[in-house]
């Protein structure tokens, strides 16, 4: 019966091993593609322009990782983004403060929004779907009330640098994401609230047994995820030169995707930062890549969905053999 046992668990460690690898598989696969359809994909400045598409998602992915991890879900990044950058371009153009006090009252903002959703999970008791939905759209309310639904324009090269500024030929939301990266890795994976983050989506009552802080936990989580949207939407409107009323709509979609490919598990208890960012890179490439194949934007949006669709369903049946 042990031996039975044992040989029953090899094709379900076979399955999770490969969730984890198959999405470096998958963006080498996509990239190799798209490099025989488009001999303009893998140029230098091409590749440039991938990077800083996928640099937003996967700032927004991170955080969204760490939401998923525990077992909850952020709805409200993309709005959250749009307000956290239209503040910092409001308080720099019309309130004349300096561009780095008015993008850390965004990024204190976006936190705040972030630790609001948690409250409204962790003592409201709302589902985090419904909580977080409701802050999406509150916040896209705010935004279009603050901007009076007209873009602000008229930033100066100290906040637009960190949209479109280089160092070492490097540009600056690239680097951006790469220190956050790290900074998340590390926190998940070499730190105590790294491990409290798996344990409560693992199983609550199984974390409170351990002396695990759930609240603690669940609170944080969405307070960071607030702070990389606000990040994300700083840098969004650094790179438009100007805040959008309607930007970051949709970027939930693109985040939750990116950390769905990247292999968190929607059921929670697993999950890399690196995954998310492999998850993120297919998106981009993919957005980049049918754009060069001049794919209209409708179709494209098809087949985002069915991507995301076919890693939901793998995460559905890794789900079952797990059990």
């Amino acid at each position: 019966m042990a031996v039975q046992a044992q040989n029953n668990s090899i094709p379900s460690r076979g399955l999770v091993y490969f969730r984890k690898s198959s999405v470096f598989v998958i963006l080498l696969v996509i990239l190799g593609i798209l490099a025989l359809l488009s001999p303009d994909f893998f140029t230098v400045s091409n590749l440039t322009t991938v990077a800083l598409q996928t640099s937003l998602i996967a700032l927004v992915g991170i955080g969204m990782t760490l939401t998923i991890i525990t077992g909850g879900i952020d709805l409200s990044v993309g709005s959250v983004a749009a307000l956290c950058g239209a503040l910092a371009a409001g308080l720099a153009v019309r309130n004349h403060l300096p561009t780095y006090p008015s993008m850390l009252i965004a990024l204190v903002v976006g936190g705040m929004l972030g630790g609001i959703n948690g409250a409204m999970v962790v003592w409201g008791r709302i589902p985090p779907f419904v909580a977080t939905l409701a802050m999406m759209a509150a916040a896209r309310g705010l935004t279009l009330v603050y901007t009076q639904g007209r873009p602000i324009a008229g930033l100066d090269k100290a906040f637009t640098f960190w949209g479109s500024g280089t160092v070492w030929g490097i540009p600056m939301p690239v680097i951006i994401l790469f220190i956050v990266a790290l900074l998340a890795a590390w926190m998940l994976t070499q730190t105590v609230f790294g491990m409290h983050i798996f344990a409560v989506g693992g199983g609550e009552e199984t974390a409170r047994l351990a002396s695990v802080a759930v609240s603690k936990v669940k609170l944080g989580v969405y307070t960071l995820s607030g702070l990389c949207a606000a990040l994300a939407g700083i840098i969004l409107t650094a790179r438009l030169w100007s805040a959008q009323p309607n930007s970051g709509v949709l970027m939930e979609l693109d985040a939750i995707a990116a950390a769905v490919l990247g292999g968190t598990s929607l059921a929670g208890g697993s999950g890399t930062i690196s995954g998310t960012i492999a998850g993120a890179f297919i998106i981009g490439s993919l957005s980049n890549g049918l754009n060069l194949l001049e794919i209209p934007s409708y179709n494209q949006q098809v087949v985002k969905g069915i991507v995301f669709i076919a890693a939901v369903l793998l995460d559905y049946i890794l789900k079952r053999q797990r059990r």
